[in-house]
């Protein structure tokens, strides 16, 4: 497999505290691409419109926390599975709650809604999947055969079948209409996490804690190909609307697949941590996290990641409409979903022998009515978004205005700065002013202006200038910036003859004794993009410097100081932490005197940084939410 090119093409949207206690599943609407369904361990169900800082609404009624969420395919309808096996389902333009499902004798691990068809998919604990109709309220078929929880469910483009992943490292494919099993996909050594349907041919991708992901031919009910190597567990993936590639969202970085042969088109630099889900609209990917209360939304500008293998000229001499021309020009042609113009035909009843399954619609829509409360939080946007003006317009549009990316000048800056910031958790403490910072990319020169170097006109005939005036007004400065650029490049010269000896920590020691930081941002910048550099002696020369980027009015400063205390914290924090909690051993063992001596000493540095961090992470923009991400990594310095 080829190296792919890593590019920098995304961006953090927003973080919310979106629940008062943890956040345990979260869900994107396919759809829109706007709108954010989160439930928590307080047993609520939060909806939200991605890059805006207030909730829509609040689905109250679960007396455990809610463990899956999924909304159907307009966007109309939500449902929640919680611990304790119960499933509800919400009208979200009703604003009430619509059935009460019950049957499943352990939590919730996924959810599906048929694509058109009012059917719900369930997944358990129990190892269990239902089918339940929601307009008669009951359950229609019970699939058995996985041993182990159900972690992912997904209907078919055309309805007519249902993917299941689980624990125990199988896919099984099932048919709804005959309501048995068509197939069982081995091959995983670890949990499935998730499957995704191709959205046109007979194709399934499946990701599993093993760092894999399989392709299935659903005609031959084969593997087509496996990509191996992710950098950890796969749980969450998505074709591309046109089926040209599927993205998978990585530990920190999202990557382009295609599958025949296996390849790696591009990889994408993202600090999203473990991204829970994603949703392509208007040419870009929004993927969200969560960690403890807090969720992050991120965008990616996919016309800037490579996601085909194909020339460019070979598109442009096809002259056949797009519909018609084959994703993979190589790979051979498989059948297409035919979806059908009407709502899917039932899938077949049987006989329902459990008595929790047997419930009366009369007797329980008014406790559900009871139990079960829709608080809208925020009118104004629940009506733009949930109450359309007529039946056909509906809101978010299905073309709706691409997510603007962050500010590249001053004036950007300034606004964005003057937004007000989403609600923090009180841990958080408000800082009476943002500093003001020297944005690292700019269309024009700080404090500068051609005007000042020119001399001043009084009569508008004298304006023309003479050339060699002109020239030695613009020369002024110019020597002493080129004795200051000349120096910096001699320091760079000695830096990289001692890197060159192979020895990283002798080089990052001389660029720190020549007292410049321009020099350390310019090691760290190629020292972060190999984790592997880093070794716990090189963090207790690296830490002092690094507090005084954070504390830098550079922008650019500021962003290679947290890029690697972030790496610090990740690689090296739990290795301090387990050795300074560790009894002291018997007898004399030099190395480990000298590794505690170096874990002391970089716990110390830590300890200092974290006031720092704590004190930034209100800040509003890119800088406060990338010491949002730190002040959570060094919780445990606490």
């Amino acid at each position: 497999m080829a190296t792919p090119v890593v590019t920098k093409t995304a961006w953090k949207l927003q973080e919310i505290v979106a629940h008062a206690s943890n956040v345990s599943s979260l869900v994107l609407g396919k759809a829109s691409g706007r709108l954010l369904a989160t439930g928590g361990d307080d047993c609520r169900v939060n909806l939200w419109s991605i890059n805006k800082p207030n909730c829509i609404m609040s689905l109250t009624g679960h007396t455990s926390p809610v463990e899956s969420v999924r909304l159907n395919t307009p966007e109309e309808l939500i449902v929640a599975g919680s611990q304790s096996g119960s499933i509800r389902v919400w009208d979200l333009e009703a604003a009430k709650i619509l059935r009460t499902l019950m049957g499943h004798k352990a939590n919730i691990c996924s959810l599906d809604f048929h694509p058109y068809g009012e059917f719900v998919a369930s997944g358990s604990q129990d190892t269990n999947i239902k089918l339940w109709d929601i307009r008669r309220k009951g359950c229609v078929f019970r699939y058995r055969g996985h041993s182990q929880a159900v972690r992912c469910l997904r209907f078919s483009p055309d309805g007519k079948w249902l993917a299941s992943a689980a624990d125990d490292h199988t896919v099984k494919l099932w048919d709804l209409t005959a309501g048995k099993m068509m197939s069982e996909f081995p091959g995983h050594t670890g949990p499935v996490n998730v499957v995704e349907f191709h959205p046109n041919e007979y194709l399934l991708a499946s990701g599993s804690s093993d760092r894999t992901i399989r392709f299935w031919d659903l005609e031959k009910f084969q593997v087509v190909s496996c990509i191996e190597g992710e950098p950890g567990p796969v749980r969450s993936v998505l074709f591309n609307p046109d089926g040209c590639c599927l993205y998978s969202g990585c530990q920190d970085s999202l990557r382009v697949y295609g599958w025949e042969p296996e390849r790696c088109f591009d990889v994408v630099l993202v600090s999203w941590g473990k991204v829970a889900d994603l949703a392509v609209c208007n040419d870009q990917l929004i993927g969200v996290a969560f960690s403890q209360s807090n969720v992050s939304s991120y965008v990616v500008d996919l016309t800037r990641v490579t996601r085909t293998g194909t020339m460019a000229q070979d598109l442009v001499q096809d002259s056949r409409p797009l519909a018609q021309q084959s994703a993979h020009p190589s790979a051979p042609l498989r059948r297409i979903y035919e979806r059908p113009s009407t709502a899917c035909s039932k899938p077949q009843r049987v006989k329902q022998n459990s008595e929790s399954e047997r419930r009366s619609p009369s007797s329980e829509d008014d406790r559900d009515e009871r139990e079960s409360r829709a608080e809208i939080q925020n009118a104004e946007e629940y009506n733009e978004i949930f109450q359309p003006k007529n039946s056909i317009s509906r809101t978010p549009p299905r073309r709706s205005e691409p997510f603007p990316a962050p500010p590249e000048d001053d004036t950007a800056t300034a606004k964005e700065a003057a937004k007000p910031s989403p609600p923090m958790d009180s841990q958080f403490p408000v800082p009476n002013a943002e500093p003001a910072i020297i944005p690292a990319t700019r269309n024009e020169p700080i404090g500068l202006k051609a005007s000042d170097f020119l001399p001043a006109v009084k009569i508008p005939q004298q304006a023309e200038l003479v050339d060699e005036d002109a020239m030695s007004q613009i020369r002024k400065g110019h020597d002493t910036m080129c004795v200051v650029l000349t120096s910096r490049h001699k320091n760079l010269d000695t830096v990289r003859a001692v890197w060159t000896t192979g020895d990283i920590k002798t080089s990052v020691d001389s660029a720190v004794a020549i007292n410049d930081l321009s020099v350390v941002v310019d090691l760290l910048n190629i020292v972060n993009q190999k984790a592997s550099l880093w070794k716990l002696d090189l963090c207790t020369t690296v830490l002092p410097q690094i507090e005084k980027l954070l504390q830098s009015k550079y922008e650019s400063y500021v962003q290679t100081g947290c890029t690697s205390l972030k790496l610090i914290l990740q690689r090296f924090l739990p290795l301090i932490t387990d050795i300074l909690a560790a009894p002291p051993s018997v007898g004399v063992d030099i190395s480990r005197e000298e590794r505690l001596h170096k874990c002391r000493l970089c716990y110390k540095q830590l300890k200092s940084i974290s006031g720092l961090v704590k004190s930034k992470s209100a800040l509003s923009g890119r800088h406060g939410s990338a010491f949002r991400e730190l002040h959570l990594l060094m919780a445990s310095l606490d």
